[in-house]
């Protein structure tokens, strides 16, 4: 089923439906679980620069991705979008089909000084999403949902190869981690209606059985790093 439907259907389920689904096997309610950090990093108190950075992260739907580094601390902005393909195939309706090169991805723009890339990469891991599944997320299946991360600097690719190969040698998870690492060639802003989602609508059957729980797991693994009102997209001047 495509994207677009099982979020219609979702929307369309009603509290008794909804709850009929608590037990299904993609449910993001999962107890989850703290991973370790990574061992290479560029540690935020080692920047000397107040240089805003940003990394692009592709994990399922970019409306769960895009709230939980909303409610990260040291995130300037994080807004939706679409990487991995080209410019004229960025788009929903398209990019739905599974047929363009691209993910739906959030790009994070973020404080050094606040946050480190591999606190993001930690969190990412650990309550966005399962870097276990191959080309899908939850109720969501194809190659726009897989597990990526686009870098567009060397010490961004070592940090996250490094750690993949940390958390798969150290078993963390039951199965390999299939996360891809693909070179940032652009990323294009998604639609307005996809920005801010997650804030917007809280009590949509998808985003309170999928996403709402992510942020959650965020506040209560990272409560260092939680904060609770998120920088939206619409407070922000979004660039690409």
């Amino acid at each position: 089923m495509k994207h677009s439907s099982r979020r219609t259907a979702f929307a369309a389920l009603g509290a008794v439906a909804l709850a009929a689904f608590a037990g299904a096997s993609f449910s993001a309610s999962a107890e989850p679980f703290t991973i370790p950090p990574p061992k290479t990093d560029a540690a935020a108190t080692a920047m000397t620069s107040g240089e805003p950075k940003s990394i692009v992260l592709a994990g399922g739907c970019f409306w769960g991705v895009q709230g939980v580094y909303q409610h990260t601390k040291g995130v300037i902005q994080a807004v939706s979008g679409y990487a991995g393909g080209s410019a004229d195939s960025a788009r929903y309706d398209t990019v739905s089909t599974g047929s363009t090169g691209h993910a739906e991805s959030v790009k994070i723009t973020y404080d050094p000084k606040q946050i480190s890339l591999g606190k993001i990469l930690q969190i990412y891991f650990s309550v966005v999403h399962d870097p276990t599944q191959l080309n899908r997320q939850g109720p969501d299946s194809g190659t726009q949902y897989r597990s990526a991360i686009f870098t567009s600097q060397p010490e961004e690719q070592k940090i996250a190869k490094d750690y993949i190969a940390e958390l798969d040698a150290a078993k963390v998870y039951k199965k390999p981690i299939v996360t891809r690492i693909e070179p940032m060639n652009g990323f294009y802003q998604a639609e307005n209606y996809h920005q801010d989602y997650l804030t917007l609508h809280p009590y949509q059957p998808y985003i309170a059985f999928n996403d709402i729980p992510k942020v959650d797991n965020l506040k209560k693994l990272f409560a260092a790093d939680y904060r609770d009102k998120p920088v939206l997209v619409r407070d922000t001047k979004a660039t690409n």
